[in-house]
């Protein structure tokens, strides 16, 4: 189990957006999860199927597509180190 099953579109917040990158041809489009709840039954699905369901925009490429959590604002660096 990873993050994209255990979260479903409703658990993310506004403040954050999907970074989804075509596995073919490479090209970035931005989703807001306003976009996913305004469908119905937008809320129930999880991430996981909501990027096995999402396929390239760009003429004549319609490839799958991977996704990725964006977090606006908040930056969080690597803690540990050696001591």
């Amino acid at each position: 189990m990873n993050w994209k099953t255990s979260l479903r579109a409703g658990d993310v917040g506004a403040e954050q957006r999907l970074e989804l990158s075509c596995r073919k041809c490479g090209a970035v489009r931005y989703l807001e999860p306003a976009a996913i709840l305004a469908r119905r039954g937008g809320d129930q699905l999880s991430l996981g199927q909501v990027e096995a369901r999402a396929r390239c925009t760009q003429r004549g490429c319609k490839g799958m597509m991977r996704m990725m959590l964006v977090r606006k604002g908040e930056a969080s660096g690597f803690v540990g180190g050696l001591a």
